[in-house]
């Protein structure tokens, strides 16, 4: 699948990966662009896929909202809830839909990852950075704030005192500051950025797909739910899991001693 904004590869058996391809103009969040990775995610269902990949190409993963969108004069005095409406929107539900995935998505963060790309970055289940890469929700020094879940999201990863200095001195965090916060899985050289990926993407693809639906579902479920439902989703969970083919999979090889094999 390739449209003008990104391209969907398979770089190994049940492994995808998302190249956004516009990296002259910073990857931004064209309709295109948005077109292309609901497009994806519908591909997706059904194929197969145990991980997905995205990165970017050339210096940005995702430079966020594409700012001609923007012209006011076009818009008129509504322009703010024309924009909410037509785009914003759009961007914030193709962003938690990614969370909704049954399979585990990895961001592959190459470069500027900042704004609505940094958003893009936050729903992912893990963070990968290039050593050169930076990552931030600067919307303020535009006079903005980040609308598609950002804000809420960098809370839930780096707690309200780190959120609060990123975001209000409009920081462009590098991978280190990121990865000593906890934001990261890893941080690599940049020549290396897709191979770990890829290696992460693995490692996921060797364990039940069953179950990491459901631990995924769980984990993000606990964010906004109180504990006693959050812990009835476990069980929930858990009994669906019981007599599953992974399950019975995953006890028969514990108990031959031999790595399982789930399909």
């Amino acid at each position: 699948m390739k449209n003008e904004a990104l391209e969907l590869t398979w770089p190994a058996e049940g492994v995808a990966q998302i190249t956004l391809t516009r990296g002259s103009e910073m990857n931004t969040l064209t309709h295109a662009l948005l077109d292309g990775l609901e497009g994806a995610i519908v591909q997706l269902k059904g194929s197969g896929v145990r991980a997905l990949i995205i990165t970017g190409s050339g210096r940005a993963f995702c430079c966020g909202a594409h700012l001609d969108y923007f012209i006011e004069d076009q818009l008129g005095r509504d322009a703010g809830f024309i924009l909410r409406d037509t785009y914003l929107d759009r961007i914030a539900r193709v962003f938690d839909s990614l969370e909704e995935q049954p399979y585990p998505v990895i961001a592959a963060i190459n470069g500027f990852a900042l704004g609505g790309g940094g958003e893009l970055a936050l729903s992912c289940d893990f963070r990968i950075m290039s050593k050169t890469a930076r990552i931030g929700l600067p919307e303020v020094k535009l006079g903005a704030i980040a609308g598609a879940g950002g804000v809420q999201k960098l809370v839930r990863h780096v707690g309200r005192t780190k959120a609060l200095e990123w975001i209000l001195l409009a920081s462009h965090v590098s991978a280190e500051e990121a990865e000593r916060r906890g934001l990261l899985y890893a941080m690599t050289e940049p020549e290396a950025l897709l191979q770990e990926a890829l290696a992460l993407a693995e490692r996921l693809k060797a364990l039940s797909p069953r179950a990491i639906a459901q631990s995924k579902a769980a984990v993000y479920l606990s964010e906004d739910a109180d504990l006693r439902s959050a812990r009835r989703f476990g069980l929930e969970a858990l009994s669906l899991l019981i007599g599953s083919a992974d399950w019975t999979e995953g006890i028969a090889a514990f108990h031959a001693k031999r790595p399982p094999k789930f399909g």
